[in-house]
């Protein structure tokens, strides 16, 4: 992957642990044109991230 990871990808929804690989990966489902974009970025920020709030069925029932 060109360019810098992002220094947030831990509170990503779409950080995930993949038991196959034994490793976390970002798990957005991307085309092969939105692939290419993203691996193409030089950037420190992900166009894709959403932060990942584990209490959010919590909030809702408050």
């Amino acid at each position: 992957m060109s360019g810098k990871l992002p220094k947030n990808c831990e509170t990503c929804e779409f950080y995930d642990y993949d038991e196959e690989l034994d490793a976390y990966v970002c798990d957005v489902n991307l085309d092969q044109d939105e692939m290419l974009d993203f691996l193409g970025r030089n950037t420190q920020s992900c166009p894709y991230y959403r932060y990942y709030d584990e209490y959010k069925s919590v909030h809702k029932q408050i």
